[in-house]
């Protein structure tokens, strides 16, 4: 058999189950069962009235929740209040002394 002949048999093959596949999925929606559309309740029921899309009042918090602050909590150095930048409230760190420069070797000729 030649190698087109083998390709043509796998592809249709694949193409045989893939159609068997969706005749099969096709078969299980036909036999599924119908879902009744949505209807609205009778109106007599529960007492009539609607309902409110508000929430319900819920009396005020005396404190915030979560408590104190943990122990190990710090408040920060620098707090920025106004605008100042960060830069301008921290202090400059001392800069590095320059190095010296190394003594330069001449080469020597021989």
């Amino acid at each position: 058999m030649s190698p087109d002949a083998e390709l043509m048999i796998i592809f249709g093959t694949l193409h045989l189950i893939a159609v068997a596949l969706g005749a099969l999925l096709f078969v299980m929606f036909l036999r599924s069962e119908a879902t009744k559309p949505w209807q609205p309740p009778d109106e007599d029921e529960d007492g009539g009235g609607g309902g409110s899309d508000r929430l319900p009042q819920r009396p005020p918090r005396s404190s915030p929740p979560g408590g104190l602050p943990l122990p190990d909590a710090v408040p920060p150095s620098t707090r920025l209040r106004s605008h100042e930048r960060l830069r301008d409230l921290t202090p400059r760190r001392p800069r590095r002394p320059a190095r010296e420069p190394a003594p330069q070797r001449r080469p020597v000729r021989r």
